[in-house]
């Protein structure tokens, strides 16, 4: 009776227990799967970081490739650019000696122009000089040896040696090929070298100077023989422009105007044609007529002139000839 009785508790609590058993278990493989989910996940999440540093580090190489691609290009274009650049430098050194043989040749033709007025500049020196000496060889033919005036024809003879050598020193500074310097320059005195190198050709034409030059004695820097040239081919156009004019004057002035200097030369001759006072800076436009002129010194006188940084216009009023304006910096103190 006793065994009957005491049987099913002991079930009861083995029951129990199993029980207690399988859901502690199922905890545990609760546990354990998400331990598992959560390392899949981590698993997941690595191989896509892994896959994302993957991706980078292949961008990286492909940019690293284009980085190449541009530094050689670079390279290329730098070399390309080295040779256009002395490409450049040559052909602006071929352009500089072209321009100084142009200007070399506008001075030979300016000297071809001038060869009558010179030849009668030198002539004028040469007769007093053979003046004086026959004098000198009369006096001692006669044997009149009047000390006193044989000093006096030799010194004067000695004197007409010294300007003759004056107008072929001049001739020669300003037909040489040199190299082109600037230094400070007075320009009255470039003027007034250039209106005596044409003086006796503008006399021969009966062509009146009107002089009007600054006092302030303006100072540019440049190269004098340049300016020279400059000067001279405005004198030799306005020689020929009053050829034929009724009225033959050339006016000349110089004056300062602030940080500048303006040299104005005015004549009375027929004056330039309509539209046409820019195209007479052109190379080789001449308004002359076939034979008469090569075009080239108005258009090397701008050329000159830009070289050193100035201006020059120029303007025809109706009825009052032609008017050339030329405005240079003056050196600076």
């Amino acid at each position: 009776m006793s065994t009957a009785q005491v049987a099913p508790p002991a079930r009861a609590a083995a029951t129990s227990s199993g029980e207690a058993r399988e859901a502690e278990l199922r905890g545990e493989v609760d546990r354990l799967r998400r331990l598992v989910q959560t390392l899949d996940q981590r698993l997941r999440l690595r191989e896509d970081h892994r896959r994302a540093l993957l991706h980078i580090l292949q961008d990286q190489h492909q940019s690293n490739l284009r980085l190449e691609y541009a530094r050689k290009a670079m390279i290329h274009i730098m070399d390309d650019l080295r040779k256009t650049t002395e490409e450049i430098a040559r052909r602006e050194q071929e352009l500089r000696d072209k321009q100084e043989q142009l200007v070399q040749a506008g001075k030979l033709a300016t000297l071809g122009e001038l060869t009558t007025g010179i030849a009668h500049e030198l002539n004028n020196p040469l007769n007093n000089i053979g003046l004086f000496l026959g004098n000198v060889i009369d006096l001692v033919e006669l044997g009149r040896l009047d000390k006193a005036r044989v000093l006096a024809d030799l010194h004067a003879a000695v004197q007409q040696v010294r300007k003759a050598t004056e107008i072929i020193s001049h001739l020669r500074t300003f037909g040489r090929l040199a190299p082109v310097g600037y230094e400070e320059v007075a320009i009255n005195e470039v003027v007034l070298r250039a209106l005596d190198l044409l003086r006796e050709q503008l006399r021969l034409r009966d062509i009146t100077i009107d002089l009007d030059l600054s006092t302030t004695n303006p100072v540019v820097t440049g190269s004098p023989i340049q300016l020279e040239q400059v000067f001279m081919n405005v004198f030799a156009n306005a020689r020929d422009a009053l050829a034929s004019a009724p009225v033959k004057v050339l006016r000349i002035r110089s004056a300062v105007h602030q940080n500048r200097v303006e040299l104005t030369f005015a004549d009375t001759g027929p004056g330039i044609p309509k539209g046409l006072e820019q195209r007479i800076f052109d190379p080789f436009f001449t308004t002359k007529e076939v034979g008469h002129g090569t075009g080239l010194g108005l258009s090397i006188a701008y050329g000159i002139i830009k070289d050193h940084q100035g201006t020059i216009e120029a303007s025809s009023p109706p009825g009052e000839g032609a008017t050339f304006v030329i405005q240079l910096p003056l050196a600076r103190p």
